[in-house]
């Protein structure tokens, strides 16, 4: 990720797509393209690849799913290519569609849930430097739409730990949450990888996988 990403918003509102320019300007970010329709945002993201998008879910012509139908399009051709979902909805079907390719660099907000600047500047860093990060009102409702738990295996507090995995929180913020060690952060987080039959990679792609098996995709 470069010193300035280049940065791709796509939203229809006028006032917001406006107002995420000027935020992520505000904070180091080079805003490459700001669209408001489907066909201008799979235009945008094939003319500048950007280093990350910030895309409404439900943009013209059809209002209904452009947005992510475009986010699928360019992961399909650009594998990795970070895309942050900011949305009034959760769409579960494309949701588990852009985590299925397990590659990272995906993010789900709820836009009423977004409360401060720098927990959207850091959910789009972290986005954009191949994490996850997903609301928990997105994971509880990925999760409720299971038929089985897969997780069966892990205790209560391995669970709590996959949850804030979830969410992209790193093992610090983890142990900041939970109130213990970075180093039982570790222990835990090896034993969810074991339980879940995660063999040894890096710990990125290790975890991505965890949190695809926490919301129902092998």
């Amino acid at each position: 990720m470069s010193d300035r990403p280049r940065t791709l918003v796509a939203e229809d509102q006028y006032l917001l797509r406006d107002g995420l320019t000027h935020l992520l300007t505000a904070h180091g970010f080079d805003v490459v393209a700001a669209v408001a329709t489907g066909p201008e945002l799979v235009a945008a993201l094939r003319e500048h690849r950007p280093e990350v998008s910030i895309v409404d879910v439900r943009m013209p012509p059809t209002n209904t799913d452009e947005g992510l139908q475009a986010a699928l399009a360019a992961r399909r051709e650009v594998p990795g290519l970070p895309i942050l979902v900011l949305s009034q909805h959760v769409e579960q079907l494309y949701a588990r569609e852009l985590l299925a390719d397990g590659t990272g660099a995906i993010g789900y907000l709820l836009k009423d849930r977004v409360f401060n600047a720098e927990q959207f500047i850091d959910a789009v860093r972290r986005v954009a430097a191949g994490g996850t990060v997903m609301d928990p009102e997105v994971i509880a409702k990925l999760v409720a739409g299971n038929a089985s738990d897969p997780l069966a295996a892990l205790t209560p507090r391995e669970r709590e730990v996959l949850s804030l995995m979830a969410e992209g929180c790193s093992n610090a913020a983890i142990a900041a949450r939970l109130h213990f060690s970075e180093g039982a952060v570790g222990k835990h987080t090896a034993n969810i990888f074991a339980k879940l039959g995660i063999s040894a990679s890096d710990d990125t792609n290790r975890r991505v996988l965890a949190v695809l098996t926490y919301l129902g995709r092998s």
